[in-house]
Protein backbone atom coordinates (compact mmCIF):
# COMPACT_ATOMS: atom_id res chain seq x y z
CA UNK A 1 0.00 0.00 0.00
CA UNK A 2 1.74 3.25 -1.04
CA UNK A 3 0.83 6.77 1.20
CA UNK A 4 1.94 9.91 0.17
CA UNK A 5 3.78 12.21 2.91
CA UNK A 6 3.92 15.41 3.51
CA UNK A 7 6.85 16.26 5.70
CA UNK A 8 6.86 19.85 7.17
CA UNK A 9 9.50 21.46 8.41
CA UNK A 10 10.07 24.16 11.32
CA UNK A 11 11.73 27.06 8.82
CA UNK A 12 8.14 26.96 6.74
CA UNK A 13 9.63 24.46 4.13
CA UNK A 14 7.50 21.32 3.32
CA UNK A 15 8.85 18.07 1.10
CA UNK A 16 6.46 15.59 -0.15
CA UNK A 17 7.32 11.56 -0.21
CA UNK A 18 5.90 8.36 -0.73
CA UNK A 19 6.05 5.14 1.04
CA UNK A 20 5.54 1.30 1.02
CA UNK A 21 3.75 -0.05 3.50
CA UNK A 22 1.70 -0.28 6.89
CA UNK A 23 3.89 1.64 9.28
CA UNK A 24 1.29 4.15 10.00
CA UNK A 25 -1.52 2.27 10.27
CA UNK A 26 -3.64 2.69 13.30
CA UNK A 27 -1.84 6.08 14.60
CA UNK A 28 -3.67 9.25 15.57
CA UNK A 29 -4.01 12.90 14.84
CA UNK A 30 -1.46 14.28 17.44
CA UNK A 31 0.14 11.32 17.77
CA UNK A 32 4.00 11.24 17.97
CA UNK A 33 6.18 8.29 15.30
CA UNK A 34 9.10 7.29 15.16
CA UNK A 35 11.26 8.36 12.09
CA UNK A 36 12.52 4.78 11.98
CA UNK A 37 9.57 3.19 10.79
CA UNK A 38 9.00 5.87 7.60
CA UNK A 39 12.77 5.58 6.77
CA UNK A 40 14.46 8.61 8.13
CA UNK A 41 16.41 7.33 11.50
CA UNK A 42 16.94 9.84 14.36
CA UNK A 43 13.66 11.82 13.75
CA UNK A 44 10.73 12.37 15.33
CA UNK A 45 7.51 13.30 13.84
CA UNK A 46 4.06 14.38 14.45
CA UNK A 47 1.13 13.58 12.65
CA UNK A 48 -1.03 16.67 12.02
CA UNK A 49 -3.87 15.52 9.55
CA UNK A 50 -4.03 13.95 6.09
CA UNK A 51 -6.84 12.89 3.66
CA UNK A 52 -8.66 9.80 2.72
CA UNK A 53 -8.54 8.63 -1.14
CA UNK A 54 -10.99 10.38 -1.95
CA UNK A 55 -9.77 13.47 -0.64
CA UNK A 56 -12.00 14.70 2.44
CA UNK A 57 -9.87 15.77 5.32
CA UNK A 58 -8.60 14.15 8.47
CA UNK A 59 -10.05 16.31 11.81
CA UNK A 60 -8.80 15.38 14.88
CA UNK A 61 -12.37 15.92 16.39
CA UNK A 62 -13.52 13.05 14.77
CA UNK A 63 -13.45 9.55 16.31
CA UNK A 64 -12.49 6.63 14.01
CA UNK A 65 -11.12 6.35 10.52
CA UNK A 66 -14.35 6.11 8.47
CA UNK A 67 -15.93 9.14 6.97
CA UNK A 68 -18.66 10.56 8.71
CA UNK A 69 -20.90 13.63 8.21
CA UNK A 70 -20.36 16.64 10.61
CA UNK A 71 -22.09 19.83 11.46
CA UNK A 72 -19.74 22.32 11.79
CA UNK A 73 -19.05 26.38 11.18
CA UNK A 74 -15.41 26.47 11.11
CA UNK A 75 -12.84 24.19 10.76
CA UNK A 76 -10.96 21.81 8.90
CA UNK A 77 -13.14 20.54 6.00
CA UNK A 78 -15.54 23.62 6.09
CA UNK A 79 -14.91 26.31 3.43
CA UNK A 80 -17.02 29.02 3.53
CA UNK A 81 -19.66 29.77 6.08
CA UNK A 82 -22.32 32.61 4.70
CA UNK A 83 -23.82 33.93 8.26
CA UNK A 84 -22.66 34.42 11.68
CA UNK A 85 -23.72 31.34 13.46
CA UNK A 86 -24.82 29.23 10.12
CA UNK A 87 -23.59 25.73 10.49
CA UNK A 88 -22.70 23.08 7.50
CA UNK A 89 -22.75 19.40 7.31
CA UNK A 90 -19.72 18.25 5.76
CA UNK A 91 -18.12 15.11 5.19
CA UNK A 92 -14.89 14.37 6.77
CA UNK A 93 -12.30 11.45 7.50
CA UNK A 94 -11.59 10.71 10.96
CA UNK A 95 -8.64 11.23 13.25
CA UNK A 96 -7.37 7.35 12.67
CA UNK A 97 -5.01 6.20 9.94
CA UNK A 98 -6.04 3.32 7.82
CA UNK A 99 -5.84 1.86 4.71
CA UNK A 100 -7.95 4.25 2.72
CA UNK A 101 -5.75 6.91 3.65
CA UNK A 102 -3.81 8.34 0.98
CA UNK A 103 -2.00 11.40 2.42
CA UNK A 104 -0.35 12.19 5.64
CA UNK A 105 0.43 15.13 7.17
CA UNK A 106 3.86 15.52 9.14
CA UNK A 107 5.90 17.94 11.23
CA UNK A 108 9.47 17.69 12.31
CA UNK A 109 9.87 17.73 16.36
CA UNK A 110 12.80 16.37 16.52
CA UNK A 111 15.78 16.08 14.68
CA UNK A 112 17.65 17.40 11.35
CA UNK A 113 16.18 15.52 8.46
CA UNK A 114 16.57 18.33 5.94
CA UNK A 115 19.72 16.88 4.43
CA UNK A 116 17.93 13.59 3.79
CA UNK A 117 15.01 14.97 2.49
CA UNK A 118 16.92 17.30 -0.30
CA UNK A 119 17.72 15.26 -4.19
CA UNK A 120 21.23 15.25 -4.55
CA UNK A 121 21.60 18.43 -7.33
CA UNK A 122 22.37 16.58 -10.85
CA UNK A 123 25.69 18.79 -12.23
CA UNK A 124 25.22 20.51 -15.67
CA UNK A 125 27.38 19.29 -18.50
CA UNK A 126 29.07 22.10 -20.33
CA UNK A 127 27.35 22.35 -23.65
CA UNK A 128 29.50 23.21 -26.45
CA UNK A 129 29.08 26.88 -28.31
CA UNK A 130 27.20 27.24 -31.56
CA UNK A 131 26.98 30.15 -33.42
CA UNK A 132 23.33 30.77 -34.50
CA UNK A 133 22.55 32.73 -37.11
CA UNK A 134 20.59 35.87 -36.93
CA UNK A 135 17.01 35.21 -37.82
CA UNK A 136 15.62 36.95 -40.93
CA UNK A 137 13.48 39.67 -40.11
CA UNK A 138 10.29 39.20 -42.06
CA UNK A 139 8.97 42.34 -43.91
CA UNK A 140 5.44 43.38 -43.04
CA UNK A 141 3.04 44.01 -46.25
CA UNK A 142 1.52 47.47 -46.28
CA UNK A 143 -2.51 46.90 -45.86
CA UNK A 144 -4.24 49.13 -48.18
CA UNK A 145 -7.11 51.09 -47.40
CA UNK A 146 -10.42 49.67 -48.17
CA UNK A 147 -12.13 51.83 -50.74
CA UNK A 148 -15.86 52.40 -50.59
Amino acid sequence: MKMKLCIGLKNGKSYSRTVEGNSLINKRIGEKIDGNLIGFPGAEFEITGGSDSAGFPMRKDVPGASRKKILSGKGIGVQKVNRKGMLVRKTVAGRRVNEKTAQVNLMVVKGDIEKQLKPAEPKEEAKPETKEEPKKEETKKEEKPEQS
